[in-house]
């Protein structure tokens, strides 16, 4: 598994005052969009394309346009939604899948619980937003169901990853036949006894969107 941790003073910038307690869901949900699609021009760096002929207004010539089928970008529920626009309006002819997955408190394992996607996902690149990549999980048992559909090439895409969450993820993909590749904004120092990404930023989802009493 191929690691993408771009060092780039915005990103840093903008994952400061993620972290601050005192932003408020707005401005984390404005910032978390603004931090997605920095990460998602490093994301796609090796987006499938193929020759397009055009004209210019000067003379014919050869350039590019994303290959079918187009990438596919899949927010892992609730809080993947909250970088879903940044990536959007990076790679607007993408397709756009969901897939609900909640940890357990207790045992801190991944539970799947809903999904929207094609059943058949053969020769598909993926792109799977998630903002915590803490034990692993979640974002281990996704790559695996969609490779288990049939994509052939992963991306997945954390504002912050803990050490742990890294290594899991890697154990777990090591047995796919296909590129998996994490791409985050930051690595941080460890996870806390209660699976909480330290220093992180807290509950992703609670501050994108508050908590529903």
């Amino acid at each position: 598994m191929r690691v993408i941790n771009p060092d780039h003073r915005l990103i840093a910038h903008k994952l400061t005052y993620l972290r601050d307690e005192r932003t408020d869901s707005p401005t984390f949900r404005r910032l978390a969009e603004e931090l997605m699609t920095l990460l998602a021009y490093e994301a796609t760096r090796e987006v499938r394309v193929e020759p397009f002929e055009i004209r210019t207004p000067v003379a014919p010539t050869t350039g590019i346009k994303l290959s079918n089928p187009k990438p596919l970008v899949v927010p892992i529920l609730r809080a993947g939604l909250g970088m879903l626009e940044g990536m959007v309006r990076l790679l607007p002819s993408a397709e756009v899948g969901f897939l609900g997955m909640q940890r357990d408190e207790e045992t801190l394992e991944a539970v799947t619980y809903a999904n929207r996607l094609p059943d058949d996902l053969s020769g598909r690149q993926v792109y799977l937003l998630d903002p915590m990549l803490a034990t692993g999980g979640s974002m281990a048992d996704a790559v695996r169901y969609l490779a288990e559909r049939g994509a052939d090439d992963i991306t997945c895409v954390c504002l912050l990853a803990a050490p742990e969450g890294i290594s899991a993820l890697e154990d777990s993909v090591a047995a796919l036949d296909i590129p998996v590749t994490l791409v985050t904004g930051s690595i941080d120092e460890r996870l806390n006894e209660v699976g909480y990404i330290v220093p992180g930023l807290g509950d992703a989802g609670d501050r994108l969107y508050g908590v529903v009493q």
